[in-house]
C-alpha cells in the first residue's frame, strides 16, 4: 500500500526558517534508510504559504487567494510518499523520524484502483494506465 506522510507546518516553516545542518543531516540519514528499505517513493519540503496560492471553485467561477494562509497547524510543510505493507509499518517508520520540536505528522493511505470498485470501468483503468506510463520520473524533469 502507498501512504502519504504529511508533515504539518509550524511557525518556523511558515516563517521560511530553514533547518540547521544538523537537522538536514539527520533527515538525510532517515531518508537514506527509507531508500535502502525500498519504502521511499517521493518526498519534498514545501515553501511557506506566503509563496503559494489557493484556488476556490464555485460553479464556473475561479477565485485565486494569495498566501499566506492562517491557522499554521492546518497547513502542510512537506510530505513523503511511501510504499509499505500496511499502515502499522508506516507508523513504525515515522516513529524513527528525526523530529523533536513538537512536529505533527499525518499518515494517509493513498487510493488504489481497486478501491473504486465497479465505478472504475475497464476503459477508465486503461486510461489511468496509459496516463501513468506517460508521467516522467522526477529525475527526467
Amino acid at each position: 500500500m502507498r501512504v502519504m506522510v504529511i508533515v504539518k507546518a509550524n511557525t518556523d516553516t511558515e516563517a521560511g526558517r530553514m533547518p540547521s545542518t544538523e537537522q538536514l543531516t539527520a533527515m538525510g540519514e532517515f531518508n537514506e534508510a527509507l531508500v535502502k528499505a525500498g519504502i521511499l517513493l517521493a518526498g519534498e519540503g514545501l515553501h511557506p504559504t506566503s509563496r503559494g496560492a489557493r484556488v476556490r471553485f464555485e460553479g464556473r467561477q475561479r477565485t485565486v487567494i494569495d498566501g499566506p494562509f492562517g491557522e499554521t497547524k492546518e497547513l502542510v510543510a512537506g510530505f513523503w510518499l511511501w510504499q509499505v505493507r500496511n499502515l502499522d509499518e508506516a507508523i513504525e517508520w515515522i516513529k524513527r523520524a528525526p523530529f523533536d520540536g513538537g512536529e505533527e505528522v499525518e499518515l494517509r493511505p493513498v487510493f488504489e484502483a481497486d478501491d473504486f470498485g465497479d465505478a472504475l470501468t475497464p476503459e477508465l483503468r486503461e486510461q489511468e494506465a496509459r496516463l501513468a506510463a506517460q508521467i516522467p520520473a522526477s529525475s527526467e524533469r
